[in-house]
């Protein structure tokens, strides 16, 4: 993703409404949830979502998959692992790892891959 595309991703979730669709689809999974389902839950009429969902969808943030009559609209992980990377690629003057990034461990002092008293050397 080009930082243009990255520039689109953050413009695409900086909208209520896009913000809480792209929330409900990360917990909703790869299987994602139909249109008029999304619409319902974020208490929006469908055509003003669809508009919504299109330009997520062009910024690389959700896929769209037609199942018979309906279209179903998941994350697409690839695109919002490639914007997590962006963000973090220089975490920590260029050592990711000290915030937990790339590990299991969560972005907490206690967690920061350092010692008692170590210091991070400029």
């Amino acid at each position: 993703m080009d930082e243009t595309r990255f520039i689109d991703a953050f413009a695409a979730l900086a909208q209520e409404h896009r913000l809480k669709v792209f929330r409900l689809l990360m917990h909703e999974g790869p299987n994602g949830l139909p249109a008029g389902d999304i619409a319902k839950a974020i208490g929006v009429p469908p055509s003003t979502l669809s508009t919504h969902l299109a330009q997520m969808t062009r910024a690389g943030l959700l896929r769209a998959t037609r199942r018979q009559r309906q279209i179903f609209y998941a994350t697409d992980m690839n695109g919002t692992r490639e914007l997590i990377d962006y963000l973090t690629q220089d975490c920590c003057q260029g050592r990711p790892e000290l915030c937990g990034y790339g590990t299991n461990n969560n972005c907490q002092p206690e967690n920061d891959g350092l010692t008692q008293g170590e210091t991070v050397d400029e």
